[in-house]
């Protein structure tokens, strides 16, 4: 009996746990769909939803120089040369594959080395619509075949019209018309910091521009010939194959040939050297009209300016050329100027350095007239004179 109603009182409290639990899942699930009711329904995802704000294109300007670009890189060519070169003998000792290969062995029967083809890549400017064309003069001198890559993908062939060591540039000409140029800037206008595009076909990947500022003014290295340097520097990246292409203002002119740059790689490091535009147009005018670059003549050996020496010469600033020597019977004897001399202007412009002088020498036209200001004895004197001729 006692047993019997506690099965049933067991049984009774399980059924009134089970309906317990009933009504609370009821109502949790009651209070889930009413929630949802109450809430509208998510609009479906559609092509025309707005993207995040994170992943949405900005707007606006750019920082680009796309345009301008656009503009100069058809002025920029690609120069390819081939020159004969003869091996030397004296360059064959030593290496057996070559010396089997360019001439027998031994004593009699040994011929002279056979001459093979050396293949050179440059670059160059259009400087004029009928095909004239600026580049340096290390990268055609020798060239027995000269070929000239456009944008637009024709390839021409063009001859040297002349060429200027000293300032390592030269003048081609190809049979073209309607060329896009490149027109000339001012060099002198030019300041350190401008922002430049270099333009060229480096290694031989294709027309390249890379993008840096003039470093410095004036620069010489002393590299080839070094009669007359006067690089505007750049951290513009430039390598071999750029030797002749544009250095290019914001402006889109033209302020220097790509020319040399030091580097202890081999590749750039952010040392190059470009002829300013406007020894390159000098140079060009007088290879185009007479096949040659006349320069007048002083006559006179410079040195620089030290510290010591301004010091001791009363000078009021640390710049100048000193007057070595002065060649008898020069421009500059008959003028009356000494060794000791401190010429501190050209034409009024005013000279920091021998290098400097050098140049703006060499920019003159032989037979002119140039006035010279110059220090002696601790006063500040001007001089004109009739310059020589270089070449005489």
């Amino acid at each position: 009996m006692t047993s019997s109603r506690f099965i049933t009182r067991a049984r009774t409290m399980r059924a009134s746990l089970a309906a317990l639990a009933l009504a609370v899942l009821a109502g949790g699930v009651w209070h889930d769909v009413a929630a949802q009711t109450a809430r509208p329904a998510p609009a479906p995802l559609s092509s025309a939803t707005s993207l995040p704000p994170a992943v949405r294109n900005v707007a606006g300007p750019r920082a680009s120089y796309a345009d301008l670009v656009k503009a100069v890189a058809p002025s920029v060519v690609t120069v390819r040369t081939e020159r004969s070169v003869q091996a030397s003998p004296a360059a064959l000792q030593g290496d057996d594959m070559l010396r089997r290969f360019f001439g027998a062995e031994g004593g009699r029967n040994r011929r002279r080395p056979e001459p093979f083809l050396q293949r050179g890549l440059g670059s160059g400017v259009v400087v004029s619509h009928d095909g004239f064309i600026l580049t340096n003069h290390h990268v055609v001198n020798g060239a027995s075949t000269i070929e000239v890559d456009f944008n637009d993908g024709r390839t021409l062939t063009a001859k040297v019209v002349g060429n200027d060591e000293p300032s390592d540039l030269a003048l081609l000409k190809v049979e073209a018309t309607s060329l896009p140029v490149l027109a000339m800037g001012n060099s002198d206008t030019v300041q350190v910091g401008d922002v430049v595009l270099a333009i060229g076909n480096p290694l031989g990947i294709g027309q390249t521009v890379t993008m840096g500022i003039v470093s410095a003014k004036g620069r010489a290295t002393g590299v080839g010939d070094g009669s007359y340097e006067d690089f505007l520097q750049t951290d513009a990246p430039i390598n071999q194959g750029n030797s002749g292409g544009a250095l290019v203002s914001m402006n889109g002119e033209l302020i220097g040939i790509n020319s040399q740059i030091l580097s202890t790689s081999g590749g750039s490091i952010g040392i190059g050297f470009a002829i300013p535009s406007n020894m390159a147009e000098h140079v060009m005018t007088d290879l185009r009209t007479e096949g040659r670059v006349r320069r007048a003549r002083l006559g006179i050996t410079v040195g620089p300016i030290t510290p010591e020496r301004a010091a001791t010469l009363k000078l009021a600033e640390v710049s100048g050329a000193l007057i070595r020597d002065v060649a008898p019977n020069s421009a500059a004897d008959r003028a009356g100027l000494k060794s000791g001399d401190v010429v501190l202007s050209f034409n009024g412009r005013s000279v920091t350095d021998a290098n400097m002088l050098r140049n703006r020498i060499g920019e003159s036209t032989p037979g002119s007239k140039a006035t010279l200001g110059f220090a002696r004895d601790g006063k500040t004197r001007e001089v004109t004179v009739t310059l020589g001729d270089a070449m005489s």
